[in-house]
């Protein structure tokens, strides 16, 4: 186990906190904590949007260099303006610590950056983007799958695992799990930080929510483990009564020695239902992982604006800009998540208790009149939409270079398959399960003048509409869109409750958004995984943001002093600990048994702990092994060619080679992994797929045409490329055998 480079990391992540302290002590200038908890966050993002518009000119040390000194003096201008408390930064330091040395600790006995099936997820995707990047010159990176093209992917994520892994001198194979254990370690420690600082202006347990917070985010997972341990205690007979499952099925065979970690990600048919514990234990350095503290990030700055008086216009302001290049870091980071960050900030100036038009310069403000009723709703969502889209266009424009080159252009698909009530509550009723008795119990106060008639009218209808919706096939909005509308109602009277419902509102929105609308994967049109990835990269946001919401809401539930006028304390208090415990239960049981089985595997490739992602290579392609150290070790990218395309499976024996030599080192092929028809489009895919089986087994001319067309260097002849084609490349005058094991040979283009 490589414990040197562990506290190297954790001590390089701290400092960089420390660095950031002061910048985050002025934008978190009214929490508890003087923003300490975001403080890791607020160096990371700093370093990641000054390295990113750097790194157009001069990516590596010299993009490191400008961010580090840039995170330095913004600090330093802003001493004066930050109250820096030391003790809540080693509060969340040690929060961090904790969380950071669970993931190395899970990824010490399954290291391997590999596909299946030694491993699963889109490991090559990853650790190629970091290998490119670190050999980049500039950004954007060359496409290791693509070569001569540059990325078409959000990578800012692992633009800044990049930077990192230079900034601590780390080897790639090792980095690569360290950076994923500080993501996840950021992650734990915005929503701790959140959740604190959201209870403790409710007077709410404080320490209380904030570990509730980062329970909710780093260990809890959803109510599917639950499901099926009830299916096995229950009699056959008695579940297929109560439900539409048939008896032959298979979930009753079931058994807790059958438990997968993987059975919780699939739940909803067509989609991914991931959450962070089920990300961080299959092991993806992915997008959709790496943006979630900067979403955090953003959504903590909006409850910085929330609590500053609408007296302090100028600072509301700033903490609005504040939020304008976390919106930005999140759109390279993770496209998915841009549009969420503009969301978060149309509802916090809509719902803030200041009035949206003091943004406004104080002789336009004057102008407007003043409103009631729903003419004052639109009033204030209309301002609020304003200043969403005039922040999210100037986070557009600070990132412009990747919208032009990077980003790729999809299509918007409306009413794709619906979601059914069942699969809906097991993915989300963990949370209802908080939010439910939450919103109910704050509903009851504004409701105690209506006359009891009237009020039994308007709950007995809103019932048999939201029955009749669901029996239309709306599930999701018949749940959902009960909740979000009394969400919404609480915010506007004001009735006991505070950002922590703002978060639940956004989560409904999310959730319902994509029941009618998705964006459209050329891969999946017309079959019934088209919103696979809208409802996967979607429904982790909903996570992230309801973690520390429900945090909140169970510590306040548990505590009797926030009981309602109209509610007894004791009946209050057994009633909130009855939730707590049904609720810690049921979404830690997923935790119980995955994290258990998870440290009975033993790493491939090594008899200890260790955090080296290739060393399986060495035992299972032992030959390829070498070739590819060979290949990584050649000065520069030098373009290569490979079997194409690669897949999610590395199987020689099949044809199949994973792009390895590719992924592995960041040395860029003609055409590598399948991904790239959805990122290209079919025409350019297609096209290089065709000119892959020409070098191959083309005649002489064609070969030497196609390897001048695409620069190639080397060609590499492995056991997937004997399998898939009628070699002949190896017959061409113009190449020369510069290394060979056994059955791999690596051919050498002289030109």
């Amino acid at each position: 186990m490589e414990y040197g480079l562990v506290a190297l990391w954790l001590v390089m992540y701290l400092a960089v906190g420390l660095a950031a302290l002061p910048l985050s002590g002025a934008l978190f200038s009214r929490f508890h904590d003087g923003g300490a908890a975001f403080a890791i966050p607020v160096g990371l993002a700093t370093v990641a949007v000054v390295g990113y518009l750097v790194g157009h000119v001069a990516f590596g040390w010299p993009a490191l260099l400008v961010a580090l000194a840039v995170l330095v003096l913004a600090s330093a201008a802003l001493r004066d303006y930050a109250d820096i408390d030391e003790r809540a930064f080693a509060e969340a330091a040690a929060v961090f610590a904790v969380a950071f040395c669970f993931v190395v600790a899970i990824r010490s006995v399954s290291p391997a950056i590999a596909p299946l099936p030694l491993s699963t997820g889109e490991k090559f995707l990853d650790f190629g983007l970091l290998r490119t990047l670190l050999q980049a010159g500039t950004l954007p990176p060359e496409d290791m799958w693509f070569a001569g093209e540059s990325v078409r992917y959000y990578y800012g994520g692992h633009m800044l695992a990049a930077l990192l892994t230079l900034f601590t001198g780390t080897a790639p194979r090792f980095a690569y799990n360290l950076a994923l254990a500080g993501f996840y370690a950021s992650l734990v420690t915005g929503a701790y930080g959140l959740a604190g600082a959201i209870a403790a202006n409710h007077d709410a347990p404080r320490r209380l929510a904030a570990g509730l917070g980062a329970f909710f985010v780093g260990v809890a997972g959803n109510l599917e483990t639950t499901g099926r341990m009830l299916v096995w205690l229950l009699p056959d007979s008695a579940v297929v009564a109560a439900t539409d499952i048939p008896a032959d099925a298979e979930v009753l065979s079931w058994t807790p020695s059958d438990f997968s970690y993987w059975d919780s990600s699939r739940v909803i048919d067509g989609t991914i239902n991931e959450f962070p514990l089920f990300a961080w234990l299959n092991g993806d350095l992915h997008a959709h992982m790496m943006s979630t503290p900067f979403l955090l990030l953003a959504a903590a700055l909006c409850y910085s604006y929330w609590r500053t008086p609408e007296t302090e216009r100028t600072r509301r302001r700033l903490r609005l800009a504040a939020v304008v290049p976390i919106a930005g870091l999140l759109a390279i980071v993770n496209t998915w998540s841009f549009p969420t960050a503009g969301g978060l900030v149309l509802l916090t100036v809509a719902f803030a208790p200041s009035d949206p038009a003091t943004l406004l310069p104080a002789s336009v403000a004057a102008r407007l009149p003043t409103r009631s009723g729903l003419a004052e709703e639109f009033r204030r969502d209309g301002l609020a939409l304003a200043v969403a889209v005039v922040a999210l266009l100037l986070a557009g424009l600070l990132v412009l270079p990747f919208w032009l080159g990077s980003a790729s252009s999809r299509g918007v698909g409306l009413f794709p398959p619906r979601s059914g009530l069942g699969p809906l509550l097991l993915v989300h009723g963990g949370f209802l399960l908080v939010f439910a008795p939450y919103l109910a119990g704050r509903l009851s106060k504004p409701l105690e003048g209506i006359p009891t008639d009237r009020g039994v009218a308007v709950v007995g209808g809103t019932t048999l509409l939201a029955f009749g919706v669901w029996f239309a096939g709306f599930a999701a909005l018949a749940l959902f869109g009960l909740l979000l509308a009394v969400a919404w109602l609480l915010l506007r009277i004001r009735s006991d409750v505070g950002f922590e419902t703002l978060l639940m509102l956004a989560g409904f929105g999310l959730v319902l958004i994509v029941e009618f609308a998705h964006v459209v994967e050329p891969q999946y049109q017309g079959s019934n995984l088209e919103r696979l990835n809208t409802v996967f990269k979607t429904y982790m946001q909903v996570w992230v943001l309801w973690a520390p919401a429900a945090g909140v809401a169970l510590a306040r539930l548990l505590d009797p002093a926030e009981a309602l006028s109209s509610v007894d304390s004791s009946a209050w208090r057994i009633a909130g600990v009855a939730v707590a415990c049904v609720v810690l239960l049921t979404t830690g049981l997923y935790a119980g048994f995955a994290v258990p089985s998870h440290f009975e595997g033993e790493p491939v490739g090594t008899d200890s702990p260790t955090l080296d992602g290739t060393a399986y290579t060495h035992t299972v392609f032992p030959e390829e092994a070498e070739a590819i150290e060979w290949l990584d070790a050649r000065e520069g990218q030098p373009t290569i060619v490979t079997a194409a395309p690669g897949g999610y499976w590395w199987r020689p024996e099949e044809g199949d080679g994973a792009s390895a030599p590719a992924s592995l080192t960041g040395n860029p092929t003609v055409l590598g992994w399948f991904h790239e028809e959805q990122y290209r489009g079919e025409a350019a895919y297609e096209k290089r797929l065709g000119d892959v089986t020409t070098i191959y087994e083309g005649s002489t001319d064609e070969q030497t045409e196609l390897l001048d067309h695409y620069g190639v260097e080397y060609v590499y002849v492995g056991p997937a490329e004997r399998s898939r084609y009628d070699v002949t490349i190896e017959e061409h005058p113009a190449l020369e055998a510069a290394f060979q094991r056994g059955d791999v040979v690596v051919y050498e283009v002289r030109r």
